[in-house]
């Protein structure tokens, strides 16, 4: 039997090469990893007044939460280093500490700013050259905030987008449903009205509350 036959009824039955049978590919490692897993990136967005702010974003790949968010029109190594000494004190209050850190290989992601996770125990892994798939869940994140919020608005200055990325943060982890998470959020509040029991035929009043000038609108049932 040759070679290439053998290769052929193992690629028909969706077998790899023997010697490729016990890697795991990155996706099912995310998969296994997710719930400790930390991914974070750069978004850029430009003022009427042309001037560009950087925001740096984490996300919980499990949860899809955002746990850190940072704007800067000048992202240097001391506030690099900052952000990072900040996020894992969050982290610390809350008993979240994540076991992996994934980001690409931008120059602002310094061996300084890997230093402060790898002092706390956590694996810093660093993404190939030129593969936004290798950090699909913060990319997908950034195409969602710009398509949603920032591509949408005229921004001004860097405090007026940290305000537009507190409320659409906040309506991102508590009340934007999410596939993954079969509709549900993120971080949902712990109250959530409830319609196990009632009749089928009853209307149950529904509030809107309109964010940012009506650009989101969040919906909730109105109390009795």
């Amino acid at each position: 039997m040759s070679a290439t036959l053998v290769r052929n009824v193992l690629r028909a039955a969706g077998l790899p090469p023997a010697t490729q049978r016990g890697e795991l590919d990155w996706r099912s490692f995310l998969r296994q990893q997710a719930a400790s897993t930390l991914a974070c990136d750069f978004l850029t967005v430009d003022t009427v007044l042309l001037r560009r702010l950087y925001v740096l974003i984490f996300i919980r790949i499990g949860s899809r939460r955002i746990e850190y968010v940072a704007c800067t029109s000048s992202p240097d190594g001391a506030w690099m280093q900052q952000q990072a000494r900040n996020l894992l004190m969050d982290l610390d209050e809350h008993d979240q500490r994540p076991r992996l850190l994934i980001h690409d290989r931008d120059t602002k992601f310094s061996r300084a700013f890997d230093a402060n996770f790898q002092g706390e125990g956590m694996r810093v892994i660093r993404t190939p050259l030129k593969a936004p798939n290798a950090n699909a869940h913060i990319e997908r994140w950034v195409g969602s905030a710009r398509r949603e919020c920032l591509d949408r608005l005229l921004i001004l200055n860097r405090r007026q987008l940290e305000h537009v990325l507190r409320v659409y943060l906040r309506h991102y982890n508590e009340q934007r449903p999410h596939r993954a998470l079969d509709l549900r959020a993120p971080d949902p509040p712990l109250t959530m009205p409830s319609t196990r029991g009632a009749p089928a035929a009853s209307a149950t009043p529904i509030r809107r509350r309109d964010l940012l000038g009506g650009l989101i609108h969040e919906y909730e049932a109105a109390a009795a």
